[in-house]
């Protein structure tokens, strides 16, 4: 049986980068003449129930008003094969799904869409849509689309007595011994790291922002490093679990 244990959120903003100027969502309609030569968008994002919920809860609709499909394909993150293809000057994927760093990397670095000037509508309720969205998540470079969550995950049947209760028995490899599955990312990881360390969870970043914090979370993750099963696309993780590769995992 898996059990998950929430520890925190992050937002996860949604950001464009393509050969003409447009934005997705509920919000590409109102910019869609933009885009009338193309027939096919090409839609990066993370796969698995994520693809799902935005082919149902955006896709559709989209195709439906606008006759343009969407061919969704999957990354794991970052801004490498992003850069690559701006770089040749060969940009097939048209919307990106990254997180946040990456947004303000790749906006600084220009290689994403200017849409400072791009009007958004106001909700069905009339809200505008700087009230609508939560503060953040507007950029010169793309919109917010949905906040997210870091779980712990952990199969009870691993576990004859206690069961993982907090952030800090991940790294307790002497009640809950066994290898760990964690993200090949910073993000998250050392959040949890301090965390673990005893910081309160609503000063982890100004933690995280000094070089000493820095340090003390790699300090922790030393602690269990030896028994890190590092994972990259969303779907290992529940993988490594089912195949009881790992006794607990981050998702």
């Amino acid at each position: 049986m898996r059990k998950t244990l929430s520890w925190g959120y992050d937002m996860r903003m949604k950001r464009f980068r393509t050969a003409v100027t447009f934005t997705f969502s509920t919000l590409c309609i109102c910019v869609v003449d933009l885009v009338t030569a193309q027939e096919t968008l090409t839609v990066v994002g993370w796969g698995g129930a994520a693809a799902k919920a935005q082919s149902e809860g955006y896709h559709k609709t989209f195709t439906e008003e606008t006759g343009i499909q969407i061919k969704f394909e999957d990354y794991n993150g970052g801004l490498a094969q992003i850069r690559a293809q701006v770089d040749a000057g060969a940009v097939h994927w048209d919307v990106v799904d990254v997180e946040s760093a990456s947004l303000h990397v790749g906006c600084d670095e220009g290689i994403f869409e200017d849409l400072s000037d791009l009007e958004l509508p106001p909700a069905p309720d009339g809200t505008s849509a700087t009230e609508d969205f939560f503060e953040g998540m507007i950029t010169d470079c793309g919109i917010g689309a949905f906040v997210w969550a870091t779980v712990l995950v952990y199969n009870s049947d691993r576990f004859e007595r206690d069961e993982p209760s907090k952030i800090e028995d991940l790294f307790d490899l002497d009640k809950f011994p066994g290898r760990r599955g964690l993200r090949r990312y910073p993000i998250g990881n050392l959040e949890l790291a301090l965390v673990s360390d005893g910081v309160p969870i609503h000063q982890v970043y100004e933690v995280l922002s000094t070089e000493e914090g820095l340090q003390r979370a790699f300090r922790k993750l030393d602690t269990i490093k030896d028994h890190v099963v590092w994972w990259e696309a969303g779907a290992q993780a529940p993988q490594l679990l089912a195949d009881g590769e790992v006794v607990m995992t981050t998702a």
